[in-house]
């Protein structure tokens, strides 16, 4: 059973990884993990934060001689931006700078402040906003940078690209996945669309955020190719790939929206218009789609087809022009507090979408296809699909 774990601040000393279950064997590519944490990090309107940090991996466990060794793989992130908050992140009792710690008493709408301060009895947000902030994600891009590598050993690959930004987005049609797969060496692509036009008109809508101090949101798409037929189950509710992916998807913050194929379009068809035709490639000896409206996941089970997979992000909820809040002491009304933060964030979410979605996948191979070894897994893997060839 493959899992994985994050812990970690957003001003603490660092973000820890910790993933468990990738068989022993898999040759780790350093680098390929260090450019998803770089990609996480571009992005057009992103906020001085990513100017201090320079993330990288530090393999501390599971990985020997750039191999896994079948243990719990431990990734450390440091925090650069540790070094100004020493005192005010202390994990030892400092009574003599306790001047210094940062209280934080209006809890900002929109955030995870005043649901957390009630759940665990505080009066100072800043115990809650550190754990849930974004920062977090990077944690979970180094896991799922793993999780790209193993799956690239079965022949699946995982990008993502921009779909929206505010009110500018990509024309009706088909993207190839070649094409968002070569944005993932394109530095110069900042908002990373496909479609050069349309990025110019969306950097002109985080122009307009921007000088209007506020926040935009917008649709990023993950899709994965070469995943075979029958991952998941339709056995068991908590066990359908697509609640998986779904759940992942959702649980990056400020994603409030999640659609598998094309849904939101799918409700105003009829039936007869929504289905993924089937048919029969005698040369390839291979079921077919005449479309993929489905997006890959049929029954909480993939189909052989593209997953395609799309979070809807609320523009974040910190900022520069502060909203209603309350003081938690004296219950008086104020400006919500403001912390340094992004104005566009949706690149970044992509990546952090891809992340989840390899990380699902991943465990769904592995409940299939077991393996203490990648040889082992691979052996089962090419054997299942024989058994599909001869269905």
């Amino acid at each position: 059973m493959m899992k994985f774990q994050t812990s970690g601040e957003s001003h603490g000393q660092g973000l820890v990884a910790i993933l468990s279950g990738i068989p022993a064997g898999l040759r780790i590519d350093f680098d390929s993990v260090n450019l998803d944490l770089r990609r996480r990090m571009r992005g057009y309107g992103r906020g001085g934060r990513m100017k201090i940090e320079s993330d990288t991996a530090q393999f501390l466990s599971g990985v020997r001689h750039g191999v896994t060794i079948g243990s719990p793989i431990t990734i450390l992130i440091e925090n650069r931006d540790w070094a100004n908050w020493k005192q005010a992140m202390s994990v030892e009792d400092q009574p003599e700078t306790r001047a210094l710690y940062r209280p934080l008493s209006s809890p900002r709408p929109g955030h995870a402040d005043l649901a957390g301060c009630l759940k665990f009895n505080f009066r100072d947000a800043r115990y809650v906003l550190e754990r849930a902030s974004a920062r977090e994600t990077a944690a979970r891009v180094g896991a799922g940078g793993v999780a790209r590598l193993f799956l690239r050993e079965f022949g699946m690959e995982v990008a993502s690209h921009v779909v929206a930004v505010g009110r500018v987005s990509l024309p009706p049609g088909a993207v190839s996945f070649d094409a968002i797969l070569a944005l993932r060496e394109d530095e110069e692509t900042l908002l990373n669309c496909v479609d050069r036009a349309v990025e110019q008109r969306m950097k002109a809508e985080v122009d307009s955020a921007t000088e209007n101090r506020d926040t935009v949101g917008g649709v990023f798409e993950v899709r994965a190719r070469g995943v075979p037929p029958g991952l998941g189950t339709c056995a068991q509710w908590d066990e359908k790939l697509d609640g998986q992916v779904a759940q992942a998807v959702m649980s990056i913050q400020a994603v409030k929206g999640v659609e598998i194929g094309s849904a939101v379009e799918n409700v105003a068809r009829f039936g007869s218009e929504v289905q993924d035709e089937i048919g029969y490639d005698r040369s390839a000896r291979r079921f077919t789609r005449k479309s993929n409206r489905a997006g890959g996941i049929e029954g909480g089970m993939t189909n052989g087809e593209e997953i395609v997979v799309k979070g809807f992000l609320k523009p974040i909820s910190t900022l520069r022009r502060p909203l209603e809040s309350v003081d938690f002491v004296t219950r008086n009304p104020v400006k919500a507090a403001y912390e340094r933060s992004d104005v566009c964030v949706v690149p970044a979410a992509g990546v952090v979408g891809e992340a989840m979605v390899a990380l699902v996948l991943a465990r769904a191979l592995l409940e299939k296809f077991g393996g203490d070894s990648m040889d082992e897994t691979l052996r089962n893997y090419r054997a299942y699909l024989e058994q599909v060839e001869r269905f």
